[in-house]
């Protein structure tokens, strides 16, 4: 998956989540790429996120010779003052957009300037979520974009609806490379939205995609699908959760956010990802195609 702002830049399929992480970030996050996740989503919002604890859990790694800053895809945000503690921001509340964004981003590129990997840069900025009104929106993202290539190599969006994202695309000089929202039943697994995603080549990030989805996992494809990976003593047996996982980024132009805090299911996890990838090429073709056919059906997407 490769992003239109930045041609260089590609997308696991699984990012590790971070948000609240708290004191074990930098433990978190070293771990998960110790597993081998190369991709990380934080935020410069201490509310939910430590992104200095994110930093430094990828400059031990980096320190250590796991990760070179260059193998790593770093993502992080822009929040809004609605969305932050108003008695810990990165940036002062009274400031103009403009500034705000600038001061977040300088905070941001401080935290990930790691020793002997050149220049800091992020691969992806997020909009957290659009502000309260299209103008203030498209104020932010027209800051956003004069990052871009150097200090920021894409731009996303978060927590939008449709038409917002329609809009940003239809006005904006570098639109979306991301967009990442909620995967559940409340926005009904934004059909509609990832379809105009994939037609724009925008990549949904899907969160919440095992929380929010309690029914999904005891679904019929889920749990066909899940009864065969339990044959697959290699990949850990039955596991309801990474079924699920596999169908969503079978949707195409998806990836995942992955939060888990189980040292174990980070290895787990991505080498159950990789070997299904083989498994539906191969001997799982047909059964495949019928439990993706029947996931759609559940989630409503033709």
């Amino acid at each position: 998956m490769v992003f239109r702002n930045h041609p260089e830049i590609q997308i696991p399929k699984m990012v590790y989540g971070t948000a609240w992480k708290k004191d074990r970030s930098a433990t978190l996050v070293y771990q998960a790429l110790k597993a081998g996740f190369r991709a990380i989503d934080t935020a410069a919002q201490p509310r939910h996120y430590n992104e200095k604890g994110v930093a430094e859990g990828i400059a031990r790694a980096i320190a250590e010779g796991v990760v070179k800053r260059e193998d790593l895809y770093i993502q992080t945000k822009f929040t809004a003052p609605s969305g932050q503690d108003p008695n810990n921001l990165p940036y002062s509340a009274s400031d103009p957009i403009p500034q705000q964004v600038e001061t977040s981003i300088a905070s941001s590129l401080s935290n990930f300037t790691f020793p002997n990997q050149g220049e800091p840069y992020i691969d992806c900025l997020v909009l957290h979520s659009p502000f309260r009104n299209m103008k203030d929106t498209l104020v932010a993202w027209q800051t956003f974009e004069s990052f871009v290539p150097t200090k920021v190599r894409s731009l996303g969006i978060s927590n939008t609806t449709l038409p917002i994202l329609q809009s940003l695309v239809s006005s904006a000089a570098i639109v979306p490379s991301v967009c990442q929202n909620r995967f559940y039943p409340g926005t009904e697994w934004e059909v509609p939205l990832r379809s105009f995603c994939r037609e724009h080549g925008i990549i949904f990030q899907s969160f919440w995609t095992l929380t929010g989805n309690p029914q999904l996992v005891s679904c019929k494809p889920v749990l066909e699908m899940a009864d065969k990976l339990r044959g697959k003593r290699e990949m850990g047996g039955d596991d309801r959760a990474l079924a699920l996982y596999c169908l969503v980024l079978g949707l195409k132009g998806v990836s995942i956010l992955n939060g888990t805090k189980d040292e174990g299911r980070m290895k787990r996890d991505l080498l159950t990802v990789d070997a299904v990838g083989g498994l539906i090429e191969g001997e799982w073709k047909e059964m495949w195609k019928r439990w993706l056919n029947d996931f759609k059906e559940v989630i409503g997407e033709k």
